[in-house]
């Protein structure tokens, strides 16, 4: 019934499976991929024609989790999974960033990838199985792509270099990096690293260039067995060189007055007239030769022909800028007056608000995932609105644009953020794009760096990022540093560096043609440097290390620790003793499993009054020190005193004052306010206290001889 193929490789030392035939046979085509005892399910679909007056290609890649993976059931009231997590939301545009350059130019069908997690082991994470099942998938499924391409992750710790690291041993690690290519170079990299410098970061890249290569020839072995006739490569329906010559003979001189136009807004509107002009002209009559969509592709064409061949041949780009200088610079910091930190950076025509919150323990974020529920201390969340480019839209939830922008610029932050120990606030970041033209996302690391520090955080140094781009024509080709947005959509490299003086912290790569070479990668990686040290230059004008202290408007927060044993003693029975402090005094309590406690509150008084409280409730008595207490109750033998929160001690009827007493209640009663001092605690932990010892007005010992 199953006509199944398998093929399996070992792979970073343990077991890559690939297999086809047994599930989901009515997809083009369907992967189960098995690493460890994780599987992931990848199945690739394709619309057999375009939709009418189609003129983008529709793909869409979904990555999803199923809680079931790991032997959990999901949290919420439905008890099943919704909408994409943040993960989910990453995982699907990784895979799909390496995919969408290899169709074939002109395929146009609806086209959808889904990757399905249905067995976790906790220890093989199922991303680049993932990645890898995709790829395969669309290799066997006869659509036009021109693949495959292999995945992998790299660690990199005491000098070497891990090829997929298990999840429980990247704690420590100083780099998570992912890569794609084909068999000729790479495609995607995406990584986290501890400042790492350029040489270590390429070779990482290398490492992981080769382990794709083994995972290229498993998929090509299943391919040669189980794919599918491929499909004719769609074709035009005109002669695009034809269409694309009379463009330039028709509107060429404008396009190039156009792109000498350096303002964004100038240059869009020359453009778009130029355009608008050539599809009037096309349009007229009833049978026009040229469709709006032939008109409108080859229209881009002749529009990357003269901004990289200008590139190319002169050095010069569209701003005036050669390929290396970065363009003007303007960091500010406390733009906002009630914020905890805030800046504003802009870099020419990019501009980025950034906002710095600090809080307590209970504004922590709880992720739910397959590991298991966890919390973090640092969100970054970017946000591009409309108006940013000059244009009206809609306003909504973040897209899977404004995640990943987001989190790139979380992970080139997190590896200098403060520990809990050092800066026991919670922390999130909001950076709003107010105007763009380049790499907002870089500029969201440079702004959200300068409100970190504006806000207090002992950011263990400035970051600073910057994109580079890259023209390639045959053998001919320039590196771009700090490109504009018309490079970026007509160049063939969207390359992004972000770190520190000292080494690089985030990397991420995307390109649009099938791969490039190490060499463009080195010269990108130098040029990137010189970026960043100017960028870090700039920034270090408006503010080079963090502030002392924080805002006047933020929560004071004070650590103490306690001993383990004393946390239920804090907490009372039901959390009434925890209760009553933090109604009482008006503060923040966050108590840790090792004893650590958080206090916070905007007044100090409230915190130092929480937490002499605190401390009297898990202190020890002190032998020979003089403590204020409350008389709760008398008994013939003498009096007990509560002289700490929680704890009695008993000034016997001998110690209550310097005379022969007949009777406790001549002395005192309950509700008493007196000063004690402790005499000492036995073995049961019993605490002596004597009043006769002290003077009842001042609190002082009284000596021997009767004096204080």
């Amino acid at each position: 019934m199953f006509n199944v193929v398998r093929k399996s490789i070992e792979w970073g030392g343990r077991t890559l499976t690939l297999e086809t035939g047994r599930v989901a046979r009515q997809a083009d085509g369907a992967v189960l991929v098995t690493y460890g005892d994780t599987v992931v399910l990848c199945t690739a679909v394709g619309a057999a024609k375009p939709k009418p007056g189609q003129d983008f290609f529709p793909l869409t890649v979904n990555y999803q989790e199923k809680y079931s993976a790991s032997g959990r059931i999901p949290g919420g009231f439905f008890k099943r999974e919704g909408r994409p997590t943040e993960r989910e939301t990453l995982l699907s545009r990784l895979i799909d960033r390496p995919l969408r350059p290899l169709f074939a130019d002109g395929y146009l069908c609806e086209t959808q990838v889904v990757c399905t997690v249905l067995s976790y082991d906790l220890e093989n994470d199922p991303d680049m199985p993932a990645m890898v099942g995709a790829s395969a998938a669309l290799t066997l499924s006869g659509l036009p792509f021109m693949g495959p391409i292999g995945g992998a992750s790299v660690g990199y710790r005491d000098g070497e270099y891990i090829l997929n690291p298990k999840v429980n041993d990247r704690d420590g690690m100083q780099l998570d990096l992912s890569v794609a290519g084909t068999d000729e170079g790479v495609l995607m990299v995406e990584s986290e690293a501890s400042e790492l410098s350029e040489d270590i970061m390429l070779g990482a890249v290398k490492f992981g260039h080769q382990a794709c290569k083994e995972v290229i020839g498993l998929i090509i072995s299943l391919a040669e067995e189980a794919a599918k006739s491929p499909r004719d490569l769609p074709e035009l329906g005109y002669d695009a060189d034809a269409l694309k010559s009379k463009i330039v003979d028709m509107v060429g001189d404008e396009i190039q007055a156009g792109y000498a136009i350096k303002e964004k807004e100038g240059r869009r509107d020359a453009i778009a007239a130029a355009k608008d002009k050539v599809l009037e002209a096309f349009a007229e009559g009833e049978d026009p030769e040229f469709d709006a969509a032939a008109v409108g592709k080859c229209f881009k064409s002749a529009e990357a022909d003269v901004l990289r061949g200008a590139v190319l041949k002169t050095g010069k780009r569209i701003d005036g800028r050669d390929t290396k200088t970065v363009r003007p610079i303007v960091s500010e910091v406390s733009v906002l007056p009630r914020t905890h930190g805030s800046s504003l950076f802009t870099r020419g025509e990019t501009q980025a608000l950034v906002t710095c919150t600090l809080g307590t323990g209970r504004d922590e974020q709880m992720i739910d995932s397959l590991d298991g529920e966890y919390k973090s201390r640092f969100m970054l969340h970017y946000n591009f609105p409309p108006y940013s480019v000059g244009e009206a839209g809609r306003m909504g939830s973040p897209g899977r644009r404004e995640i990943g922008h987001g989190k790139l610029a979380w992970r080139a932050l997190n590896p200098l953020m403060p520990s809990a120990d050092e800066f026991p606030y919670v922390v999130r970041l909001i950076s709003e794009i107010t105007e763009s033209n380049g790499s907002s996302s870089m500029a969201t690391v440079c702004g959200s760096s300068l409100a970190l520090m504006d806000a207090g955080a002992p950011l263990k140094k400035p970051v600073a990022g910057i994109a580079m781009g890259l023209i390639k024509e045959g053998e001919d080709f320039a590196v771009l540093s700090d490109i504009l947005g018309d490079e970026d959509h007509l160049g063939d490299m969207d390359f992004k560096v972000a770190g520190t003086d000292e080494g690089i912290t985030a990397l991420q790569m995307d390109i649009k043609i099938t791969s490039i070479t190490p060499e463009i990668m080195e010269i990108a990686l130098g040029q990137a440097k010189d970026g960043r040290i100017h960028i870090l230059g700039e920034m270090q004008k408006a503010l080079g290390s963090a502030r002392e202290g924080t805002s006047a408007h933020a929560p004071q927060i004070v650590t103490i620790q306690i001993n383990k044993d004393k946390i239920r003693d804090v907490i009372g029975s039901g959390g009434k003793v925890i209760r009553e402090i933090t109604e009482t005094t008006g503060v923040t309590i966050d108590i840790e499993e090792d004893g650590t406690i958080n206090i916070a509150a905007s007044d100090a008084a409230k915190i130092d009054a929480a937490k002499t409280w605190i401390e009297d409730i898990t202190g020890e008595a002190e032998e020979g020190k003089v403590y204020k207490g409350t008389v709760v109750n008398t008994k013939d033998f003498g009096a007990f005193v509560n002289f700490m929160k929680g704890k009695d001690g008993l000034v016997h009827i001998s110690n209550l004052k310097n005379e022969r007493v007949a009777k406790t209640t001549d002395i005192v009663n309950e509700g008493d306010e007196v000063y004690v001092l402790c005499l000492g605690i036995d073995d049961r932990g019993k605490v002596s206290l004597s009043m006769k010892d002290v003077d009842q007005e001042t609190g002082n010992v009284i000596g021997k001889d009767g004096e204080e």
